[in-house]
């Protein structure tokens, strides 16, 4: 079958997801030895995870509206070009602060070059396709996972972690060309007028509390400027909340939550995100820290997650068509949550075989529960609204993540204190595991709050 532009455009969003994915992949692994080489400690290296992921929560409400202004290969390839330019100011930073800026420089493009990819790709598929279509986007995307813990290991034990950053040049020209020769610039005929009073109270709302948040157990941040942080941000989000309600075209849409599929996909894959996203910051640091592992064998045991997701993507078609989206998220959630918590059973003295089988096992739960997540949420969106719509749920997944790694690094440092630690050692990481764990689980009444035949078109399911 001759490879037409509709069916290469899925692959094409794949090269950004992919460098997006083995990215943060990647870096998790490198954590302990980025944080020795800049003279930091592994948990305030959170810092440069959030801040990434902050960037994208504050940039990624207007890429939406960009690319229908000036259109989506034009936002598409800027993205690149910003992404790849940041990965090169991480590879030289030589301290937490150049380190964390250049993150969100990073964060910056990653903003435009996921949602306005997704975007193009709901535009271009019919909605009873959509499922087998994003289950296609993603499993190429997912190479990037699968290769980032034992590629970023590698590279950090036998050569410097610097270059685990070089390696997005390559692949951002490679994906620059793609986009120049087969995706259509497309925008809208009559774009929305640009919210910037919106934008700006969208993006302190989320600075001040994602950011107040991390930094409110960060030593060199005074704890006033937490607390300020803290309260520009909530004053921020109640402002937005009272301004979005009288604005015609909001740039972060709440009316969406009235519906029932996308208040599941969305606030219920925030909390299970939150879980979710904390693992892949606390499992590297129990490997290398806690059992003296080296980056790269750490790396060859984590790897198991993605290459579980990976093998599950295949099956979630068939999987929602038999027991449909509700059931499915339901009982799926509880099952991954189950396997996260199983992390806190993890010793020194725990055979390597069963900590991949438990991180396999848990990459297929939590692989068939983002992919559901992801698609339900666009299940009742009219036309009109899918632009607002992607650049919400875009927002919501990249706070998760990062809410995510905040809860755990502090989870951990209060075992820490509990304990009376002054190093972190293997003993605080099952605690956080634990919690994290909770957190993902209480996702389910979420889930199970949705209409019984939520989907059934996408599903491919008769309605009942």
């Amino acid at each position: 079958m001759p490879l037409t532009r509709e069916r290469l455009v899925p692959y094409i969003v794949a090269v950004a997801l992919f460098m997006e994915n083995m990215d943060s992949t990647v870096i998790a692994t490198a954590l302990p030895a980025i944080a020795a080489d800049i003279g930091t400690s592994p948990i305030e290296l959170k810092l440069a995870i959030t801040s990434y992921l902050l960037a994208l929560a504050i940039f990624i409400p207007m890429s939406g509206w960009m690319a229908d202004r000036f259109g989506a290969r034009t936002i598409f390839r800027s993205a690149i070009l910003v992404f790849v330019a940041g990965s090169i100011l991480c590879a030289i930073s030589g301290a937490l602060s150049h380190f964390v800026l250049a993150r969100f420089l990073q964060g910056m493009g990653g903003a435009m070059m996921s949602p306005v990819g997704r975007l193009v790709l709901i535009r271009s598929v019919d909605k009873s396709k959509l499922v087998d279509a994003m289950a296609l986007v993603t499993m190429p995307a997912l190479i990037g996972p699968l290769l980032g813990p034992p590629l970023g290991g590698f590279i950090t034990t036998f050569a410097s972690w610097h270059w685990i950053f070089i390696i997005n040049v390559p692949i951002g020209i490679v994906g620059f060309a793609l986009v120049t020769r087969f995706v259509e610039n497309v925008k809208s005929d009559v774009p929305e007028p640009f919210d910037f009073t919106g934008m700006t109270l969208v993006a302190l709302g989320i600075g001040g509390l994602a950011f107040g948040c991390t930094v409110l157990t960060v030593k060199f941040v005074p704890f006033a400027v937490s607390i300020m942080l803290l309260v520009v941000g909530t004053a921020a989000t109640f402002a937005y909340v009272l301004y979005a309600r009288r604005t015609a075209s909001p740039v972060i849409d709440l009316s969406l939550f009235a519906l029932p599929t996308f208040r599941a996909g969305v606030a219920g894959g925030f909390v299970f995100r939150v879980g979710a996203g904390a693992l892949p910051f606390l499992l590297p640091l129990l490997l290398q820290i806690g059992f003296g592992m080296t980056p790269f064998e750490s790396g060859m045991v984590t790897f198991a997650t993605a290459f579980g997701a990976m093998v599950m993507k295949a099956l979630v078609p068939r999987v929602l068509r038999r027991f449909g989206f509700r059931l499915t998220m339901t009982v799926n959630a509880l099952l991954a949550a189950t396997t996260i918590g199983a992390c806190a059973l993890f010793r020194p003295g725990t055979p390597v075989w069963a900590m991949i089988s438990v991180l396999l096992v848990g990459g297929l739960f939590r692989s068939l529960q983002f992919t559901s997540v992801n698609t339900i949420a666009f299940a009742d969106v009219e036309p009109r609204r899918m632009s607002r719509a992607t650049s919400l749920a875009s927002v919501s997944q990249q706070l998760s993540v990062s809410t995510g790694v905040t809860v755990g690094a502090l989870a951990l440092e209060t075992v820490m204190a509990v304990r009376g630690d002054a190093d972190l050692s293997a003993a605080a990481f099952p605690p956080a595991f634990m919690v994290i764990a909770l957190i993902s689980a209480s996702a389910t009444v979420l889930f199970a709050l949705m209409p019984k035949d939520a989907g059934a078109e996408m599903a491919q399911r008769k309605k009942s």
